[in-house]
């Protein structure tokens, strides 16, 4: 086929934002119940609500009807939200009142857990099952006081006790075999779970509690019984989060040391990194950069990779004998559930995360990349433009939009990304910038970021698009920048400090810090302790910090994007943005969304914001794409 030449952005693309949201419903947590798989999927058809589904005869089915929604709101990113009895009836946390539920499939389910005083006080995370009782960290709110225990949910609905509490977070509640110890992670403020915490165990006859390893310094994950005497864990006191083995008594044992990290930032409860194998041996994943799969042998230190074609993200789920469940994706394959066998190592679909994926003539080549700014290396991926049907003009150099993750303890991976494609199929490429911070790279590459929030992320993001340019890949006068939350931080101080970027979009990003530690949810308020530093010492950082404080060194349109029920960042952060913006007259929209938390997650809010995002940078960047509807902005 000919192509024909366009500019840059005006190509017409087969991909809508409609596409990217009605087909999508992110899947997760699978496990097995009887003989049957279990997941859970979101679907923004649904209004974003999280059901549990399974397929029967062919045809997934949703377990829970709506409007019922199994999404807790423990540090309000959540995880562990869900579980299963072995007779298959669902537990579950219902996000509206936030109570433990129980059902089977078909039936309405009814609340295990009481009523609290006031609606939406008390919530449960990380649900697991023990014998008669769920157990699960329970946050509990009482006015602005937070705290946190781990407790045990009776199945038959006759109580909930408190088994252990004592610090601000707690994750991982783990029973002995014989029921006598409680294993947990604990940490406290102004720590970060990637910072440290602490492994503790509790004799539940006596009430002893002792910190077995970790501390301020060292990020410890999953504990797992191997007996009553003796547990692995994860912990990155080597500088990388590695596999050990230690004990009741103390002793520390690594099974594999290795520069790749065998865990990561725990945003949400019940992440898992290692399974154990009916043989002993530990079924494992690491990263450094991008996902493997591998068999640990923890007597001889021996690792066994298991070749995935091309499966860049793995996390695992639930596992019985040689079968194991796992959520991967890939930069040619799209996100989903998968059951391997591990005994002939083949590999089966279960539910892809999406209805319907693109023509693979439509989608961009992610291409791993490092760049060498002026202090260190930054890793990204690159997406450069791809559309079977055009080209761009003679001479002519795309515009690229920098894709900044939030966190900004996060990680990107070479994915089959349909926003990504919903740009790069219209001639716009795309960079996902690792910026220093990232996890993935050890612990000195997420440590980085350490009191410099605000200049290593924006100098790494600025080094990866400025080595684009330089390699006469992207067109420096035409480059945007994207981001949420962290990300939209790290956007809106790039525009105010530098001149690189032509303009940005800014989804529910932070814009000053004062008020923002003041009105943030309680996992993050001592966030910016080791990004910018502590209070009040270092107020003056967060002034001169603060994006909405350097407004006069914007020259440039900013497209704010922001839910109006965000707990994280508060619409108040947008609201302020946008007012120092109408008072330096820069061009800019503020797309406010009712209804949305922290992240978008309706069908039609997901859509109006991608079209919107598209038509701006349309505006700025000088090409029309077609079929897109004019996002008005304001102009002084």
């Amino acid at each position: 086929m000919t192509s024909a030449a366009l500019p840059f952005g005006s190509w017409p693309s087969p991909i809508s934002a409609v596409d990217l949201s009605a087909s999508g419903h992110p899947v997760e947590g699978g496990r097995f119940v009887g003989d049957e798989v279990w997941w859970s999927e979101m679907r923004p058809t649904e209004g974003g609500r999280t059901t549990i589904c399974r397929i029967e005869n062919g045809v997934v089915t949703a377990l829970l009807p709506e409007p019922f929604n199994a999404r807790t709101r423990v540090h309000e990113y959540g995880g562990g939200a869900w579980t299963a009895t072995d007779d298959g009836r669902i537990v579950f946390s219902e996000f509206s009142d936030q109570r433990v539920h129980i059902g089977k499939p078909g039936e309405r389910p009814v609340p295990l857990t009481p009523a609290p005083a006031v609606a939406a006080t008390v919530r449960y995370g990380e649900l697991s099952i023990v014998g008669n009782e769920v157990l699960a960290v329970r946050e509990t709110h009482d006015g602005a006081k937070v705290s946190r225990d781990i407790c045990a949910i009776a199945l038959d609905g006759s109580g909930v006790r408190s088994l252990a509490s004592g610090s601000d977070f707690l994750a991982y509640p783990r029973l002995s075999p014989n029921g006598n110890m409680l294993a947990f992670v604990a940490w406290n403020h102004p720590q970060m779970p990637w910072d440290g915490t602490e492994l503790r165990i509790v004799d539940l006859t006596t009430g002893v509690s002792r910190t077995i390893l970790g501390g301020t310094e060292e990020s410890v994950l999953q504990p797992e019984w191997i007996d009553d005497e003796s547990l692995y864990v994860i912990s990155d006191r080597s500088g990388w989060w590695n596999l050990y083995r230690t004990s009741v008594d103390a002793d520390v044992v690594a099974l594999h040391a290795a520069d790749a990290d065998f865990g990561a930032p725990l945003w949400q409860l019940g992440a898992q990194w290692y399974s154990v194998l009916d043989d002993g041996k530990l079924l494992t994943v690491r990263t450094f950069g991008t996902d493997t799969l591998g068999i640990l042998d923890p007597v001889t230190g021996s690792l066994d990779d298991i070749d995935l074609d091309g499966l860049t993200s793995i996390s695992l789920g639930g596992r019985r004998g040689s079968s194991v469940l796992l959520r991967t994706g890939g930069a040619h394959n799209a996100s989903g559930l998968r059951l391997l066998d591990l005994d002939t190592r083949s590999l089966v679909e279960i539910r892809s995360g999406r209805e319907t994926i693109p023509d693979a003539a439509y989608l961009p080549q992610g291409e791993p990349m490092t760049f060498q700014g002026p202090q260190r290396e930054v890793h990204a991926i690159a997406y450069a433009p791809r559309n079977p049907e055009y080209r761009g003009l003679e001479g002519e150099l795309p515009p690229y939009v920098a894709f900044v993750h939030g966190g900004p303890t996060a990680h990107v991976a070479p994915a089959l990304n349909p926003v990504f494609a919903y740009f790069t199929s219209r001639g716009i490429g795309v960079v996902d910038v690792n910026y220093g911070g990232s996890s993935g790279y050890g612990r000195e590459y997420r440590n980085r970021l350490r009191g410099q929030w605000g200049v290593v992320d924006v100098e790494d993001t600025i080094a990866a698009v400025q080595g684009l340019a330089d390699a006469g890949l992207a067109d420096p006068a035409r480059l945007a920048i994207e981001g949420g939350s962290a990300g939209g931080w790290t956007v809106l101080a790039a525009l105010t400090s530098s001149d690189v970027f032509a303009c940005g979009a800014s989804y529910y990003g932070v814009a000053e810090l004062e008020m923002f530690v003041a009105e943030t949810h309680d996992f993050e308020s001592r966030y910016i302790d080791s990004l910018i530093g502590p209070l009040p010492d270092a107020i003056d950082l967060y002034r001169s910090r603060a994006p909405i404080n350097n407004v006069d060194g914007l020259s440039c349109p900013v497209l704010l994007l922001q839910g109006l029920s965000d707990p994280i960042v508060p619409p108040s952060q947008a609201e302020r943005f946008r007012d120092a913006l109408v008072r330096k007259g820069i061009p800019h929209a503020y797309l406010a969304y009712e209804g949305e938390s922290h992240g978008f997650r309706k069908l039609e809010t997901q859509v109006h914001a991608r079209e919107s995002e598209l038509s701006f940078y349309g505006q700025v960047l000088g090409f029309t794409p077609p079929g897109i509807p004019q996002l008005e902005l304001w102009r002084p």
